[in-house]
């Protein structure tokens, strides 16, 4: 028999990934959530979800009544994932598609609203289901609760075509990150196809709700396959992101550059912490060792690796532009890409991966227009300019990434032959 839903039923009180996304997706307190369990009297149930496959082990939240929409969750993009999760999300993909989903003994989220409530007012879903302009089938997938990371609802029509993708910032660090990515793809789509810059998703629209960012992305094009995580680096595509179609800009030194002035404030704003008063150094060495060297500013993606690229085609895509802006020196993207397939896909610690990146840098900067100089500028800046990345997550509330803090700092120093201040 089922039992009423009571405050202690509703899953937004759990500490795990369930608890984590249903406070972002059902953030109104006006809305009753429950998980197999009869809502509120003067309520009206709104939407089912399956609750895929546990409450405990939860992992997607799947719209009841649609099969289409669930098979289409979670196939859409299946072969950007790796080859393990791919047969399993195939399988399930196609159990879905029939039905299974919904015949399963799979755990139901049941939202319900009070009666004549407008749904508009108070459900994520429908209010990016209004500003697109059309009718919406929302699911969601479940990962383990962090900081850093974005629920994000996936759109779909009543067939099953993605119709977007909406990232939700729910805390400081991921609402400056959803924002940054926002105004980025205001801009990035006209340049699209110029001099070779890649391909990028549209922003279908923005929206402030519960004290939430959302950003509605494009879906990627549905043949769009991934980047081999050993493939070069595009080199072209960097240098196009960098010049935004534009002829390559004079060289400009470092010293009085406004990039280094943004270094320094934002140095002296973490000195108040643990290791500021590290960082201060570090831009101080970064501006004694490097301050007289020229170099070419411009634009960087901030989030250049294999995983965040495909191809459709034979054209390369990029995504997830959260990270980017203006005014770096050009070879930050060359030099973060080095160093995440070594921190990330390797598990190499920061020092070595710094290296990794060194070498990357001296094989293919002359490609970029770098000189021996000028590529030792870039790394030394590249691996500040993360420190403070890390730095600015942390203080926004997302907690220090172990892999990069002190581990950058201490990296830094080495390079900088004892100027740090320990």
């Amino acid at each position: 028999m089922t039992a009423p839903a009571t405050a202690a039923t509703d899953p937004r009180r759990r500490t795990d990934g369930l608890g984590w996304a249903t406070r972002a997706v059902f953030a109104d307190h006006r809305i009753a959530l429950s998980v197999d369990a009869v809502p509120p009297a003067g309520h009206t149930v709104v939407a089912r979800y399956a609750v895929v496959p546990s409450v405990t082990g939860a992992r997607f939240l799947l719209p009841h009544g649609s099969p289409r929409v669930a098979a289409a969750a979670l196939l859409a993009y299946n072969a950007l994932r790796p080859a393990t999760v791919r047969a399993a999300r195939a399988l399930l993909g196609a159990a879905a598609r029939v039905g299974v989903v919904d015949r399963a003994p799979f755990p139901v989220l049941i939202v319900a609203l009070p009666n004549r409530l407008d749904p508009a007012a108070v459900l994520l879903a429908d209010r990016l289901a209004a500003a697109l302009g059309a009718p919406m089938y929302a699911a969601c997938g479940i990962r383990p609760p962090d900081p850093n990371h974005k629920p994000t609802l996936q759109l779909f029509d009543h067939s099953g075509r993605p119709r977007g993708y909406a990232k939700i910032g729910w805390n400081d660090a991921t609402r400056t990150l959803v924002s940054a990515e926002a105004a980025a793809l205001r801009e990035l789509p006209a340049l699209a196809g110029r001099a070779g810059h890649p391909d990028t998703p549209r922003l279908l629209a923005e929206v402030n709700w519960a004290g939430q960012v959302i950003a509605v992305i494009e879906p990627l094009p549905a043949q769009v396959r991934g980047v081999r995580t050993a493939a070069a680096p595009d080199l072209a595509a960097l240098l196009a992101v960098a010049r935004r179609g534009r002829p390559p800009a004079a060289p400009r030194p470092l010293a009085g550059s406004p990039f280094l002035a943004r270094l320094a404030a934002e140095a002296q704003r973490a000195a108040a912490g643990p290791a500021g008063r590290r960082a201060v150094a570090a831009v101080g060495a970064l501006t004694r060792r490097h301050g007289q060297v020229a170099v070419e500013f411009g634009h960087w993606h901030g989030d250049w690796v294999p995983w965040n690229l495909g191809r459709h085609g034979g054209e390369l895509v990029a995504w997830d532009w959260e990270h980017s802006g203006p005014d770096v020196p050009v070879g930050f993207d060359l030099a973060h890409d080095a160093f995440q397939r070594a921190v990330v896909l390797r598990g190499e610690p920061a020092g070595p991966a710094a290296d990794i990146a060194g070498r990357w840098l001296d094989r293919y900067g002359d490609r970029l227009g770098l000189d021996a100089r000028q590529r030792h500028l870039v790394l030394d800046a590249y691996l500040v300019e993360m420190w403070l990345r890390t730095w600015r997550l942390a203080d926004a509330g997302a907690g220090w990434n172990a892999a990069l803090h002190p581990a950058l700092l201490d990296t830094l120093e080495k390079r900088a032959g004892g100027d740090g201040v320990a």
